[in-house]
């Protein structure tokens, strides 16, 4: 039996599945090793997010499809980085989606159309909050909209505090 049979097996037998949103923060990788540390330990998978944001620079078009297209190539590099640690930790290749979008609203539409079961992020551990999408997530019009639980992970956790919590 080939490993893709595998995955499919995997996923009838067991929906539990972990979403982590890709980004470029130091506390992603907290979410990360929590939602594969879960995923291993309850039979789960996971699955990666990452969203293009529209660039910001719109004066010249050229200029702005360029910047979307390294954006995206970017994305790309980044989701499949993580893929072959999550199948390292896991050992399962995760679920891949890349949007382009607000990330909020591609986020919300990703776990309105997958079967995601929850959602992981990380809190941001500078004074600031715990980071923008935690607070847009947690505000009283979003959080009623959410139909999954979702675990925030402290940044100050280490790598072995995430292990003996998962």
């Amino acid at each position: 039996m080939n490993s893709h049979n595998d995955d499919r097996e995997l996923l009838s037998s067991n929906n539990r599945t972990f979403l982590v949103v890709v980004d470029d923060s130091d506390e992603m990788t907290k979410a990360l090793r929590y939602a594969c540390r879960r995923a291993q330990h309850t039979g789960g998978r996971v699955a990666l997010l990452s969203v293009i944001e529209p660039a910001e620079f719109q004066h010249w078009m050229a200029v702005g499809d360029l910047m979307q297209e390294e954006a995206r190539e970017n994305a790309e590099t980044r989701i499949n980085d993580l893929a072959g640690y999550v199948h390292e930790q896991t050992g399962f290749m995760p679920l891949l989606f890349i949007r382009e979008g607000r990330i909020k609203d591609e986020l919300l539409s990703v776990l309105e159309e997958e079967q995601i079961s929850i959602l992981v992020l990380a809190a941001s551990a500078n004074n600031e909050g715990p980071g923008p999408l935690i607070t847009a997530l947690t505000k009283s019009d979003v959080v009623g909209q959410l139909r999954l639980p979702l675990t925030i992970v402290p940044a100050a956790l280490s790598d072995a505090d995430i292990d003996a919590l998962s």
